[in-house]
């Protein structure tokens, strides 16, 4: 019964596309590394974890973006002592929050997340998932830019604060293997249509997001990972960006990506029993008008699981 209606609900949704208000877009260049994130339907794909990053953009710029993030994806089977929930396990949650002050906005994003999976063959899942997004949004009217004290909606607040909170949805599918995947996922089905508090927003736009990713062995000792992302939002241009990651021993990463337009990055991180640590120095490319100065990127992933279900994968990280 769950799976026929998370089937019916994603199809549903699929058709829903109208006009609407653009917003901000939170970057994350290690995105491959929180991709339940992006896709209530890749919650769990890597078994029960704890995530986190903080990212810091435009260092040394007057209300530069700065964004926090923590996550925590469970697996039942997992979570039920199944040393084989890889195979076995069909379903998943997570709680995920993400804090981001960029000018004169603070959001505070809280998102609950479900998945279940079809098991396709011995190697390949089908997994769909639904989650609900709660967003709180902040607006200090002493803060606003010469542009945003132009505007209309924003005008009324100039010099006091305002908070507005706002209730939706995202749903996702993913077709999975242990050593690629392929997602399609939407955020904001509702289009911010559930609100309260101050209106100094007109709704939330859709997101349509993409994922794709693949790893292999090159030796007995070097692993090679490509990821790829695409997210296309109404109001502002399509996001395109894709890394690549060699992994020496099981142990040591070091990786290069690009986000087309924008900005180019350099990655490295480290692999123990249970835990993950990435780092991302990223440098906005000359034509690149949206961004200005570097950015720093931490993250920590901890597998709650590892020595049980994740030790046998050859590539331990995507």
């Amino acid at each position: 019964m769950n799976r026929v209606f998370f089937f019916s609900l994603f199809l549903i949704m699929c058709f829903v596309k109208e006009n609407s208000i653009a917003q901000s877009r939170k970057h994350i260049s290690q995105f491959s590394f929180f991709q339940s994130y992006y896709n209530p339907g890749l919650t769990g794909y890597e078994g029960s974890t704890l995530r986190g990053f903080v990212r810091n953009q435009w260092g040394g710029f007057q209300g530069a973006p700065k964004t926090m993030f923590f996550s925590g994806e469970f697996d039942f089977a997992e979570l039920a002592g199944n040393h084989n929930a890889a195979l076995t396990g069909k379903n998943a949650a997570s709680v995920n929050l993400l804090y981001d002050s960029y000018g004169a906005f603070n959001e505070t994003e809280l998102m609950l997340g479900y998945a279940t999976r079809i098991r396709l063959s011995h190697e390949h899942n089908l997994r769909l998932g639904a989650g609900v997004n709660y967003m709180n949004v902040r607006l200090d009217g002493t803060a606003l830019s010469t542009e945003q004290q132009s505007d209309e909606t924003l005008v009324g607040y100039l010099g006091s604060f305002a908070d507005m909170q706002i209730l939706d949805f995202n749903i996702g599918i993913a077709l999975t293997h242990e050593n690629y995947y392929l997602s399609y996922g939407m955020h904001n089905v509702n289009r911010g249509r559930f609100s309260q508090g101050d209106n100094f927003m007109d709704g939330r736009p859709v997101s349509y997001i993409v994922q794709a990713g693949f790893r292999g062995k090159l030796s007995e000792n070097i692993g090679l990972i490509g990821n790829a992302f695409f997210r296309e939002q109404e109001g502002v241009p399509y996001n395109l960006e894709a890394n690549a990651k060699a992994l020496f021993m099981n142990k040591l990463w070091l990786g290069v990506g690009h986000r087309l337009n924008y900005a180019h990055n350099f990655q490295t991180g480290f692999v123990m029993q249970n835990l993950r640590l990435g780092y991302v120095y990223e440098l906005p490319v000359n034509r690149s008008f949206m961004m200005g100065g570097t950015i720093h990127e931490f993250m920590v992933i901890f597998h709650l699981f590892e020595g049980k279900d994740l030790s046998g994968r050859q590539i331990s990280i995507w």
